[in-house]
């Protein structure tokens, strides 16, 4: 004769190697590959055949007590009835209580039919209250009252009746206990890494339709190199880091005639797919108005009340625009709300002074100016968006106005493209190893 502790301690740990193995079994995805699969009687056999494997070894880690073995078999069963249905209960019980009878005893008779019957109740449970299975008391429950059916049939067919009830009342409490939290803890252990590996594949299909997005985005941009611009009156390089996969800046160079090339640059509030989006939507916009109307603070007016109408999302661009007269070098820009282009003249650089209006898609009827400037020749324009100088190191401190100026002064007889890698490298060398926030979006384009 053993005390409730001492069966308690033995049923556990048997119940301990099962935990483990159905951790594993999580893990590997074992289970769901074999027995989620559409109900065919391949998957009803798994299922039987895994339920009776957990039912053979806790016949025999199970221990002896008056002829009864105590054990954890019922396990096999409740798991593969709750997984695979009743005829994978079924299976799972015949297996576990047929090994059980080869064990003999008083109680192996009644352990076989017992057991057959928990996986078939189990597996009905499971079809008809599916709800169930998604609580962990739930589930313990079901199983204490699994465990009390049991012990019920034990008293029913074992004879004398005295053995059977003096069987179940020194094993009731920790047979019944434990199973229940052994099928408790298997069903949730199977619910967590299932949702694991839900999770993991969602993440997976957004990082490929991010990456995808990304690509989408990236073809909108104008492809700048040796072919285009193609006039040798201007060189332009341009570059789009985004915080994210996709981001709401944007750059563009079109031409709006024969001799005339605009640029832009633009900034979406937000980040992330939405203000992908809507950057597609301003960038389409501002280059139809600025190629369809020939005074470029009405084009800006235009684009911003088309996008406007349009807004509901509520969100807004801050866009700075310029169109260059490739002949004579004449500059005419507006600006919305954007931060203001850094001129290159003579290896000095500096910001010029011109008047910057309301940013676009914030108010319907807004005016914006036109500033002219003449460029000369060599001289370059640099242009960016707010995630350039509010570039932040972990300490935060930002890049700034300053560092950027600093960065350009002595550019003059650089290229475009050694113009961009410079001040990305500044920017890098500055920011070191903190996250980046913000997309950081550059173009430069000279007069030559």
């Amino acid at each position: 004769m053993g005390s409730t502790y001492e069966f308690f301690t033995r049923l556990a740990g048997t119940l301990a190697v099962i935990l483990l193995v159905s951790v594993y079994a999580g893990s590997t995805q074992i289970i769901k590959r074999y027995l989620g699969k559409e109900e065919d009687w391949k998957s009803i056999l798994l299922g039987g055949c895994f339920g009776g494997f957990f039912g053979i070894y806790g016949n025999l880690s199970g221990f002896d007590l008056n002829g009864a073995v105590i054990s954890v078999r019922d396990i096999g069963p409740m798991l593969a009835g709750f997984i695979g249905g009743p005829f994978s209960g079924i299976v799972a019980g015949a297996i576990a209580g047929v090994h059980r009878l080869t064990m003999g005893g008083v109680t192996a008779v009644a352990c076989v039919v017992a057991t057959s019957l928990i996986g078939l109740f189990c597996g009905i449970i499971s079809m008809t209250h599916k709800g169930v299975l998604k609580r962990f008391y739930r589930v313990f429950l079901v199983g204490a009252c699994m465990e009390v059916m049991h012990l019920s049939v034990v008293l029913v067919l074992v004879k004398p009746f005295s053995l059977a009830a003096d069987i179940v009342r020194q094993v009731a409490v920790p047979f019944v206990t434990v199973n229940a939290l052994g099928i408790a803890s298997m069903m949730w252990i199977i619910r967590f890494f299932e949702k694991q590996q839900a999770e993991s594949l969602e993440k997976e299909k957004l990082k490929s339709e991010l990456e995808m997005a990304s690509v989408i985005q990236h073809s909108f941009l104008p492809t700048i190199d040796d072919r285009y611009p193609g006039r040798p009156e201007v060189a332009v390089s341009a570059s789009m880091q985004a915080a994210k996969e996709v981001g709401g800046d944007f750059y563009d160079a079109f031409y709006v005639d024969r001799d005339r090339i605009a640029f832009i640059i633009g900034d979406v509030s937000g980040k992330g797919v939405p203000a992908a989006l809507f950057m597609v939507s301003s960038k389409m916009v501002l280059q139809s108005c600025i190629r369809d109307i020939p005074n470029l603070a009405d084009a800006f007016a235009t684009a911003n009340n088309v996008l406007c109408e349009k807004n509901e999302a509520d969100m807004f661009v801050t866009v700075w625009g310029g169109v260059l007269d490739l002949r004579s070098g004449e500059l005419t820009c507006v600006s919305a709300g954007h931060n203001p282009p850094v001129f290159i003249h003579d290896g000095m650089a500096k910001f010029p002074e011109y008047k910057n209006g309301f940013l676009l898609a914030g108010m319907e009827g807004s005016k914006y100016h036109e500033t002219k400037f003449n460029l000369a020749e060599g001289d370059a324009v640099f242009i960016y968006t707010d995630g350039l100088n509010e570039a932040t190191t972990k300490g935060n401190e930002l890049y700034g106005n300053d560092r950027l100026l600093e960065c350009l002064s002595g550019c003059g007889g650089d290229t475009v493209q050694e113009i961009v890698d410079k001040v990305k490298k500044s920017v890098d060398d500055f920011v070191k190893d903190a996250e980046q926030f913000d997309d950081i979006t550059m173009l430069c384009f000279k007069w030559k």
